[in-house]
Parts: structure tokens; sequence; C-alpha cells
């Protein structure tokens, strides 16, 4: 078939000039100039991005979408956003624009790009866009063109290679496979709180919402492949090149100097300058600019296009072999270039080959229909082969009709789960995208706009689940949120304290427990430096705040300080330490280190309403100081002074003998007892001193001393207790096995003594009822007798043949001389039969 000719009724132009120069805006201005109009791009995110914009402009109702995969038509629509194959080339417009014209030299879809800047004409304004390098070619094939010339805006220098750990903030690192993406990504997930990530494999839904995080400042860094060189226009400071080659279809080889500057060129926007470079230690053999690439990009020198990819656009569907024959011509024009075999010419080779599978192929109608079956794009990248066997089941479907909406539906619905992997999710996300062009095609399928409709529904699914592993795997964004303000800004850092958590930027980071800061316990080992640098830096002015409640609940007495040994904790956690003071019942309070950060007024009011509250605290140990204040008193004598200082020193618990008390005189015995003292049999005590609220405050303060400490008394001691071969607990009398409390043993030999007394000289008799009530055995209670000087005969026996009780044994006294030398005593309680005679054998 011949060549058609252009039409050169309308006025032509060519725009062309390096990225970043707005020629795609200035596209847009022309086509909202226009009553109508149709602008071709090489990509469907950036048709879509068009599309919004042309919508906010002139109405969704005046405005059209049209790509392989996805069609808005509104009744009415004048404008048409449209990918370069799915341009309506016949369609009656004011304005016609293809943009970046230069991909008529890609190998793959170059004979798309050129059939479109040969034929695509508006009736007032054709515009091409363009790089620089397809001037040449321009006027060779379409001499009456305009050629405009657009400078770069900004500059675009080279900067050398650059470590990951040195990338500066708003970069982008190129990467040229989809493994080495993943690694770049991964390690700037760890060290910079991750990148977005753009690759072509990406669906556009994917690629825009990867594109939006770092849009918005939510990550610093985005890794791409060569996709990120057209159709995104980004806030990119500096590009990092990972390699400066790449596998082209047929074999690996190193980028043109066109390429680099079409990836580099993205650095930089309007007037604000960019740079370029590449990744130090990538390990690629070719991962260093020449001289003379980086003067090309620099100065946007490169060497002109001097052919196109041509490709006949409407061949002969007259049979197959005509079809196969025109689509293999070359062109007549020495401009253009036969383009190399694409996958949609590989498909119908091969499937032309089966006789079975074409042998209903016959006449214009068939063959056209059969052409546009082998034309569906290989989303799946799976190469001609494996496509070829997907193109000829879905012809087997399609020969005698359409597709059933129940088939479709159910293809569709077998791809509806978003669960899975990055890979899974790309796999899954390519086969709907087949679908999609499927149920886009008007005599593919019967309910065409429903299955559209759920393909779409699915796509949408299960890019948002991409995205979610995406920025799973790839973005930390409590360290990016970290990483990007710890800077000269780092003051003006969004941080909140909710209850006790710690958030900067909505990012939780930590805990505050107490007034020591903790670091996220899921935090990995590599994050926690950087977690507790940005703490120290915005935890001060929340410490403080905090200590301003504190202090304000300690003056109401609200709040839940307790005292856990020398420690005084704040909700289980230490807020100051009680160390040793001018003497054991005045301990200092010395604030804890994490209160460090606080101001010295706030530190000093602290204390004072601590030490109060110690005060308050220490209560129970009203009685013990009033015996140390006594024991200064100099009325109170040298030999009282002595015994209340030992007492103050013992807790307010002392062994009478040996304490003194024997030196001391009536008046000063009457001033021991004013001052709460009871002198009892074996030991002088305050009774105060024997609760457990007195006893936990007397451990505290040795703690404060670093002084060993007592056995801990249990909130509602025993009258007797059983320690075993532990310590005995303060306020007990150790009695072998068992020991019991000071009081009650004094309350024991009271009673005994009262049985002496009444015995008036004479022999007596001791009733252990009061004694075995309070849960003391037989032993204990002898040893107890023993030790207060009590002794008694021997049991006396029943006469041999006898029956009944024994006779009651007469007890005698006699004071101990000394505490250490107790006479030898035996215990004859009232008691009967075996239990008697048992006890007396153990006291014998």
């Amino acid at each position: 078939m011949a060549q058609r000719s252009a039409t050169d009724s309308s006025r032509l132009k060519a725009v062309l000039g390096p990225t970043n120069t707005g020629k795609t805006h200035l596209a847009i201005e022309r086509l909202c100039a226009h009553s109508s109009g149709m602008i071709g791009f090489p990509l469907r995110l950036l048709a879509r991005e068009v599309y919004d914009k042309v919508c906010a402009i002139k109405g969704p109702d005046k405005v059209a979408l049209i790509t392989g995969e996805e069609r808005i038509e509104p009744k009415h629509a004048r404008y048409l956003l449209c990918t370069a194959e799915a341009m309506p080339v016949g369609a009656d417009l004011a304005f016609v624009a293809l943009d970046e014209a230069q991909l008529g030299a890609d190998r793959e879809r170059g004979h798309i790009f050129t059939d479109r800047l040969l034929h695509a004409r508006g009736r007032e304004e054709t515009m091409l866009l363009g790089s620089a390098t397809l001037e040449p070619i321009v006027k060779a094939l379409l001499p009456a063109c305009e050629i405009v010339s657009r400078p770069r805006f900004s500059t675009l220098s080279h900067a050398g290679a650059k470590k990951l750990s040195r990338i500066p903030p708003r970069s982008a690192i190129v990467a040229f496979s989809a493994e080495q993406v993943y690694a770049v990504a991964e390690m700037l997930r760890r060290f910079r709180g991750g990148a977005a990530v753009v690759m072509g494999a990406l669906s556009p839904e994917t690629r825009n919402r990867q594109v939006a995080l770092y849009q918005q400042g939510e990550v610093d860094y985005l890794v791409a492949t060569d996709a990120i060189g057209m159709g995104l226009n980004l806030d990119i400071d500096h590009v990092a090149f990972a390699g400066l080659s790449k596998f082209d279809g047929v074999r690996q080889r190193r980028l043109t100097t066109s390429e680099m500057a079409q990836i580099a060129g993205r650095a930089g926007r309007h007037q604000r300058d960019g740079t370029f470079g590449t990744l130090a230690g990538s390990g690629s053999y070719d991962a260093e600019f020449s001289a003379e690439e980086v003067y090309a990009i620099e100065e946007h020198r490169f060497p002109p296009l001097t052919r196109l990819f041509w490709r006949e656009a409407e061949p002969d569907c007259g049979s197959l072999a005509a079809l196969i024959a025109d689509l293999s011509r070359p062109p007549e024009r020495k401009e253009l270039a036969p383009a190399p075999e694409a996958i949609d010419l590989a498909v119908l080779r091969r499937l032309a080959e089966d006789p079975e599978l074409v042998a209903g192929v016959r006449g214009e109608a068939q063959v056209r229909r059969f052409w546009h079956v082998c034309s569906l794009p290989d989303f799946r990248q799976h190469g001609a082969e494996t496509h070829a066997r997907f193109v000829a089941r879905l012809w087997q479907d399609l020969r005698h009709g359409q597709l059933g909406g129940d088939f479709v539906a159910r293809a569709i619905a077998e791809l509806d789960n978003p669960s899975g992997d990055i890979d899974t999710l790309q796999m899954r996300i390519s086969a709907i995208r087949t679908w999609s062009y499927v149920a886009q095609r008007p005599d593919w399928v019967l309910a065409r706009e429903e299955m559209a409709a759920r393909a779409r529904a699915v796509e949408t699914r299960l890019s948002d689940a991409l995205h979610a592993r995406l920025t799973e795997r790839f973005v930390n964004r409590r360290t990016s949120v970290l990483m990007k303000k710890l800077g000269p800004d780092a003051g003006l850092l969004p941080v909140r304290l909710v209850e006790d958590e710690v958030q900067v930027d909505g990012e939780p980071i930590g805990h505050l427990a107490g007034f020591r800061f903790r670091v996220d316990p899921q935090a990995r080992h590599a994050d926690r430096k950087l977690l507790l640098a940005a703490a120290e830096r915005h935890l001060p002015e929340l410490r403080a705040r905090r200590a301003e409640a504190l202090l304000a609940s300690l003056a109401d007495d609200s709040t839940a300080l307790a005292l856990d040994g020398p420690r005084l904790t704040w909700d289980g956690e230490a807020l100051a330490t009680l160390e040793a003071g001018r003497n054991l019942l005045h301990p200092k309070v010395t604030l804890d280190p994490a209160l460090a950060g606080l101001a010295a007024d706030c530190r000093q009011r602290l204390v004072h309403a601590l030490e109060q509250w110690l005060e308050r605290a220490l209560a129970p140990l009203a009685a013990l100081r009033r015996i140390d204040a006594a024991a200064g008193e100099a009325a109170a004598g040298p030999e009282l002074r002595a015994l209340l200082i030992r007492l103050t020193e013992a807790g307010g618990l002392l062994e009478r003998a040996g304490s003194g008390l024997d030196r001391l005189s009536k008046d000063q015995r009457e001033r021991l007892r004013r001052l709460g003292v009871r002198v009892g049999a074996l030991d002088l005590f305050l009774p105060d001193m024997l609760k457990p609220s007195a006893l936990a405050a007397w451990r505290t303060l040795l703690g404060a001393r670093h002084l060993p400490l007592p056995t801990p008394v249990p909130a509602m001691p025993p009258v007797v207790a059983t320690p075993g071969k532990s310590a005995t607990p303060p306020g007990y009398r150790r009695l072998g096995k068992q020991a019991v409390r000071l009081d009650m043993a004094e309350k024991l030999l009271r009673a005994a003594h009262e049985a002496r007394l009444a015995g008036r000289g004479k022999p007596f008799v001791i009733d252990p009822a009061l004694a075995i009530s309070t849960g003391l055995n037989t032993a204990s209670y002898a040893w107890l007798l023993r030790l207060a000087g009590f002794a008694a005969s021997p049991a006396r026996l029943l006469p041999e043949g006898a029956y009944g009780p024994p006779q009651p044994a007469r007890w005698r006294w006699r004071p101990p001389r000394r505490e250490a030398e107790a006479p030898r005593a035996i215990v004859t309680p009232a008691l009967s039969g075996s239990a008697f005679a048992a006890l007396a054998g153990l006291v014998r």
C-alpha cells in the first residue's frame, strides 16, 4: 500500500529542546486556546496527568482520555488526551500535538511515533514536541515545519561520584534492573528512611502513588529505572546513575549520550539548577562518565538523529500473506529505516504458521480483526513465544464473535487477589492490564463497559496493595521524618506526647517512661542511635512540661509516687534517689540523671517538692524522730542520750541486755517512758515502729545509707513468723525455728509474771493457752520462758498402773543475772498426758 501523505494545510511547528523546558506546558496552553484538540503522549500516566489538568480548565464533560487500557469519552468531548498508539489520526480537530516525538528512533515503538509525526494533523495547528536531536530529521521530512528551540531554564552540572550515604536529599538514583533498584532502595530505607520506587513494570496508578510519596516529602529519595526519563515531572535536585549500561532487548550496551541526558535532565526544575553524577561503589565496571559525555550533557550537544523507524501504519489486509508483506516492506525515503520486528509482527508470523488456527481467517474484515488481536500488547513481558500462545487462545474465543461477559468476569475475578509479595502483585497487575485492554475493544467483549469497569477496579485494588508493599518494604516513615529534620530546622519539627508515646511528625519513635526516653522496641538496631539523637533534640521541652505537671500534682498530693528501697519512683520509673544526709533520719534527695536536662530553677523546685513529699511519706517514723531529737538534748544526761542514740540507730527496736538501761536514774527512766519507749522483759521498743508502714520507711532509710537491709515485712505481719534459715524480720524475737513479735512476747511474759505474783513466792502453774492461740509451738514457748528466767521442776507422772492426768508442776522464777547466762529451766505447763511429757522433755 502506498504511503499516506501528510496534510500541510495547518500550521506545523516543532518545539524542540532538552528536558525541563516547559514544552508540555506550552502544548497544554495551545490545546486549551483552540476549540478542539488532541495530544498524544508516550505514557498512559502522562496522558492521565494532563487529562486531569485539562479537566480542571475545560470541565470533565469536554475532555476525553483514550488509552489502550482506559477510555473516558464524554458524548461531547472536544479535547482528547491519548497515548500515541491510541490517537485517532483521522479525527477532525483544530489542534494536534505529539509529545516526545524523538521516540520515532525507539526500536520497539518508533514506527508508531514516526507515523504520528508524518500524519497526525490539526486543522489549524500541529505541534511536535521533542529533543533538539530531532531537528535535522524534521527539516528533511517536513520542510514546511517551523522549528522553535526551547533553551533549558536552569544549569545542569556534573557532580562526580558519590557514595550512597553521601547522596543529598531530593535525589533520584537510577538503576537498570529490578534487583539493583530493590537493593538501593533497601539501603536507603535503612540509612535514610526509605525511598519511592518507580519502574516501568509498575502500573501507572502505583507509579503515581510512589511519585506522590516523593513529591509530598514523605521520603527524600527516589529509586527508578530509566522510566524516570520520560513523562515524570519531579522536584529533583540531583540524579545519581547506579550504572551506565542497560539491556535494550537485544544486547547489553552503554547508554547513548542522549539517553544519559534524558535521565540526567530530570535534575533541576524550571529555573532551579540541578546536578548529576554516578553512585560510587556500585560495582559496575562502566559507572563513570567520560569527559566527552559530561561535556555533551552539560552543554546539551548530542549527535542528531539521522533516521526514524517506520512501518506501514495501514497495511493491506486482503490476506495474511499480504498483511505480513506490507508490514515488512521497507520505507521509500532514506530518512526512514525499517522498524525492527516488533512483538505484534512476531506474534503474527508465528500464528500464521498454524494452519488450523488461521483456517478461517479469510477476507479483509477477518484479516484485520486477526491483526488487531495479534497487536495485543505484551504487558506481562513474557516474550513473543509465550505471548503468541495467549493470543492464540484469545483468537479461538474471538474468531466466531465476542467474549461472553461471564468468561471475562471469571478471568478478572481470578486476578482480584491483593495478597502476595511485590513480584506476585506486579504479575497480577500485568495480567489485569491485558484484560483491561481486551475489555476496551468495542467488538471483543459483551457488556464492554461493565467488564472494563471491573477490570479498572481490580487494577486499582492491586495497585493499592502493591503501593502498600513497596512502602512497607522500602519506606521507614519514622526514620525518614527524623533524617529530614535533624538539620538546622529540627526545632520546627512537630513533636507531641500522646500519653507516654513520643511522636515526631505523627510517627512514634519511643516512649517517655517517667523522664527517661526509651526507643521503640520494634526499631531496628541500626535505627536506635538515630532515634536517640532525634529524641534528645526535642525531649527537653516535653520533659519540662511533664515536670510542671508533676509539680502541680505534688502540690495537691494527687501524684502516684512511691518508695522502692532508696529509690523514689513515679509510675514505676525512677524519679530520684535517697542518699546519705546529715543523719540517718534525714536523707538527701538526688534527682535521677534523666532529669539533668531540666532548667536549674525547675530542678530546684522539684527537689523541694520531693523533699516535702518525703517528709509526709516518712511520717510513720515520727516516734523515732522524737527519740532522735531527744538524744540531742543536754538535759537528758549522757546515760539516757547514749541509750537513745543506740535505739535510734537500731530503728526503735533494741535488746534490753547490754542496752545500758540499768545505768539510768529514776528520772531518766521516766523521761524514757514519756518518749513512748516500752521497757520489756527482753527488749526496749517503740510500738509504732512495729507497724508495717514504719518498718518499710526504715528500710528506705537504710537503703539511702547503703546499709544491709532487713527482711521485708508483709502488709499484715503475723504475730508469729517462721523465718526458717532466713534472717529474723525486724520487730521479732527469734525462738528457734519460729519468731514472735516483740509486743506479743512481752504480753506472754507479762501473763507468766502475773501467775508468778499470784503465787506469792510459792511454786506456781503457767497456763499455755494464750501462747498456743498465737501459733507458738511448745518448743518456742519454752524457749521464750527460759530467756525470761523461768524454770520448773520435772513433770510428776502417775504411779505405774494408775490412771488420770499427771499432777501439775510447781514453777519457780529467778531474775537472770545476764541475758547471755539465763538459767537452765524446765517448763511444766498445765498440760496433761503425752503433751505434758513432751514439753517437759524439750526443756529439760
